[in-house]
């Protein structure tokens, strides 16, 4: 392209060359997108292609400072496994069969913000918003830290949503009445989660906590509960979630145990295969 065509551009063109100019443009994970959605009876197969043809590009992927991605999906038998049954997260339990995970720069959120909100006031009136869906568990969450099984020697968290893992499995806690969800979160990454990863197929786990929604955020989309008191823990499986599960089903008694939390969902998922509808058929 010629300088003078550059120049004839519109200003609000240029715009774009200002602010990649501007502000932190690091590689490190600031925040995430953390969205469990359940599609409606009957619309499994239109919400998948819709989520993946469409939202995840448009909605998600193709906006400043959103730098990875990645779906994640839980068969009628993973749904199964989670616990426990009377969940303050999912009600029923069992509710949300797709969850996507996105990584935000550090620094980046507000700005991120801005344009996904305005995004997707374009979207709605547009016909681009799937309404045959329900946002069980969807928020922003801002990022408190890794800890890896195999040190520094494995892929890092900012890897971990491009890093063909297996499995991920979502755990949820609340803070108990009294206890400051830092010292829960504290608790997890210095004492809980080391040993629970050591000598395992559980490669990393990443800890997040949630930040109210924006107050322009669609009506569609569910208001964060818990913020303020609840963690969120994403494990990184290098092997099918299912076959080790073992792993996870005594969490709750061993927060409830450290007497800083109790656990209020843990779940497991395995990875979608872009472009296809695989699973679709296997969400009841």
């Amino acid at each position: 392209m010629s300088e003078r065509s550059e120049e004839a551009k519109p200003k609000e063109q240029r715009l774009y060359a200002k602010l990649a100019s501007e502000g932190p443009y690091g590689p490190g994970i600031g925040s995430a997108l953390i969205t469990m959605v359940e599609p409606h009876p009957g619309h499994e197969h239109a919400y998948n292609r819709w989520y993946e043809d469409d939202h995840y590009i448009s909605g998600a992927m193709s906006m400043p400072w959103m730098f990875a991605g990645r779906r994640w999906v839980a068969p009628r038998p993973l749904q199964l496994l989670r616990y426990p049954a009377e969940s303050a997260v999912a009600k029923p339990v069992t509710a949300g069969a797709y969850i996507t995970v996105y990584w935000i720069n550090e620094g980046r959120y507000q700005d991120h913000m801005d344009w996904t909100v305005a995004i997707n006031r374009r979207l709605y009136p547009d016909g681009r918003v799937f309404q045959e869906r329900t946002h069980v568990f969807t928020s922003f969450q801002s990022y408190l830290g890794a800890v890896y099984r195999d040190g520094d020697s494995g892929p890092r968290d900012l890897h971990a949503l491009n890093h063909p893992y297996a499995g991920l499995v979502v755990e949820v806690f609340d803070a108990a009445d009294g206890q400051d969800p830092a010292a829960l979160a504290a608790w997890l990454k210095e004492k809980h989660l080391p040993a629970k990863l050591d000598n395992t197929p559980i490669a990393m786990a990443t800890v997040f906590e949630p930040m109210p929604l924006p107050g322009t955020t669609p009506t569609y989309v569910k208001p964060v509960e818990g913020v303020g008191r609840r963690i969120t823990v994403l494990y990184f499986l290098e092997q099918d979630p299912a076959a080790w599960w073992d792993l996870f089903t005594l969490d709750g008694a061993v927060v409830g145990a450290s007497g800083l939390g109790r656990l209020e969902f843990a779940a497991p998922f395995i990875p979608t295969v872009p472009g296809t509808d695989k699973y679709v058929d296997q969400l009841r």
